[in-house]
């Protein structure tokens, strides 16, 4: 136990160190990686992939994946847009009605993982691939643009030097931490990701538990669709295309395992903030969209990897 202990420590301790050395990096390849302005619109642009992947978080811990998080978030871009503009509902009315879809796809999410039995992969695929297309229907395939000032303000706004964004995402990290780490509920999504019958057997509800975690998933999605469509005033069919591998890449480099039961929210923060210098870092380099994606995707085999390797060692 002391062994594993360590291990937990020195593993988070080494993600913030990754991230020292990119910054040192990028710093060196491009001075302006590190000026006041640059870091601030790195954490702009992360808040919707950081306020994402904490209901990613929950999803993993339980040992499965959530690939509709993307279609999730356009889904909303769009709803949202559609309420406001076209149907000329009240701002706040509908921001309401876009969390509350987007937290009963997450419901819909576990109806059919939890009660029909589908597996959480080809399930969320199923809803990513249906919402696209319901969103695509909704707008025509056409922006929609014209929303009120006050709108602006939750992608846009500022509380003194610091954006909104980066505090509602401050502020969902702060609750994912605290829902993991102070609540029965948080206990419950590790005893479930751990050893899904032992948690059964010791009284836990499994399928709740379930059900609760593509629930809060959904929510945290739509959050994040609502500030990204503030910040871009536009509502797009393919405003957050591959966002889910994105966010996926953050929780799973923030070192919460695939196979479920151990992660924290902190790690999930220094792999947030990873990407979002990894992403900045190579465009103030020139590096294009492909190599990007290249770089991306290499760096989650090997988090995934690493923590494969890590499992095995723990069974031997």
């Amino acid at each position: 136990m002391k062994e594993n202990k360590l291990g937990n420590i020195i593993k988070s301790q080494a993600i913030w160190v990754v991230f020292i050395v990119l910054c040192v990096g990028f710093t060196i390849a491009n001075p302006r990686f590190i000026t006041a302005t640059n870091l601030l619109i790195m954490l702009r642009q992360v808040a919707v992939w950081g306020i994402a992947s904490v209901g990613m978080t929950f999803v993993i811990l339980l040992g499965d994946i959530d690939l509709a998080t993307g279609s999730v978030i356009t889904f909303v871009n769009v709803l949202c847009s559609y309420l406001m503009v076209h149907m000329g509902v009240p701002m706040a009315l509908a921001i309401i009605i876009t969390l509350a879809a987007s937290t009963l796809i997450g419901i819909l999410n576990g109806f059919m993982v939890s009660t029909i039995g589908i597996p959480a992969l080809i399930a969320t695929f199923a809803t990513q691939t249906a919402f696209s297309g319901i969103a695509l229907i909704i707008c025509d395939g056409q922006p929609i643009n014209g929303f009120t000032e006050s709108f602006k303000v939750f992608g846009q706004g500022k509380v003194g030097p610091v954006p909104v964004p980066v505090i509602i995402m401050i502020i969902c990290f702060a609750l994912g931490a605290f829902i993991l780490n102070k609540t029965y509920f948080g206990r419950y999504f590790y005893a479930v990701g751990g050893n899904i019958e032992a948690a059964r057997l010791s009284g836990i509800r499994t399928g709740r538990v379930k059900y609760l975690v593509f629930a809060l998933s959904g929510f945290f999605a739509g959050l994040a669709g609502l500030v990204l469509l503030s910040r871009v005033n536009s509502g797009m069919g393919n405003a957050s295309l591959g966002y889910e591998f994105k966010v996926i890449t953050c929780v799973v480099l923030g070192g919460v395992s695939v196979s479920g039961g151990s992660g924290r929210m902190s790690g999930v923060v220094a792999g947030t903030f990873i990407i979002s210098a990894l992403n900045n870092g190579m465009v103030l380099i020139n590096l294009n969209s492909w190599v990007q994606n290249i770089v991306l995707g290499i760096v989650l085999v090997l988090a995934v990897g690493f923590d494969c390797y890590q499992k095995k060692r723990q069974a031997n």
